[in-house]
């Protein structure tokens, strides 16, 4: 349990400075960076006393000149923290909107341009997403998404949700698949106990859109990368048919 202390004790260290500085320089000036900086490095500094090391590869595969949609699996609580650590440049993300309404951190949210999304399903909040996706990705801000739609109980990949594939299609972004593995022990799902180790994270090269008739042909495209990047155990393929929309 003491590295869940270290984590956590260092990100309330860091975390209340950084909000009571940077949110205020947000509002004022309408300038995230710094604060997203300073979330970066809480995190990546917090994971680094805690003994969890990233290693990362295919960094370069990442297009420096235009935002992606990075598409990854998803296995732990650790698997945000280890991807805003290392993806170049500034990234968004999809979020429950009951977070994004917490004081202070939903501020943060917000001034971050994450993007709220209501448990509901229903196809008027999917496109509100996606049209607010796009927005942010015409900005240049990255978005990170994982494919699954929530975190693997046994690290074995899950069905993925439709509606990242139907953003790729609509906005044209390049897709980089992610291979993350490492963290479900690490942090394994239910669990505040971390453990010191290594969380692999694999950027594969970024797959155009535009090549496919289909979201469903440029889902298993995204699928078959992301699987390649993992140990055997951890590629299982249910049938594609049950993902959700």
């Amino acid at each position: 349990m003491i590295w869940s202390l270290i984590f956590i004790t260092n990100m309330v260290v860091l975390g209340i400075p950084s909000a009571v500085l940077f949110i205020p320089w947000c509002w004022i000036t309408g300038n995230v960076l710094p604060l997203y900086k300073a979330t970066r490095f809480m995190l990546s500094s917090s994971c680094r006393l805690a003994g969890v090391r990233f290693r990362a590869q295919g960094l370069e595969n990442v297009p420096r000149d235009r935002a992606c949609i990075f598409m990854s699996n998803h296995v732990s609580n650790l698997d945000p923290p280890a991807l805003i650590s290392l993806i170049p440049g500034r990234t968004s993300a999809f979020m429950k909107r009951s977070l994004m309404e917490l004081p202070i951190l939903g501020t943060g949210f917000r001034q971050g341009e994450f993007i709220a999304v209501d448990r509901s399903g229903s196809r008027a909040d999917a496109q509100r997403s996606t049209a607010e996706a796009q927005q942010v990705l015409a900005k240049g801000v990255h978005i990170t998404t994982f494919v699954e739609g929530t975190r693997s109980p046994d690290a074995r990949m899950l069905p993925f949700k439709k509606g990242p594939f139907f953003l790729a299609m609509a906005s044209g972004a390049p897709c980089v698949p992610v291979s993350i593995h490492g963290t479900e022990t690490i942090l394994r799902k239910g669990s505040l106990r971390m453990h010191p180790g290594i969380a692999n994270v694999t950027f594969h090269p970024p797959i155009d859109p535009a090549a496919f008739a289909s979201r469903d042909d440029l889902m298993q495209a995204v699928r078959a990368a992301i699987a390649s990047g993992l140990p055997e155990l951890m590629r299982t393929c249910p049938n594609e048919s049950r993902a959700g929309v």
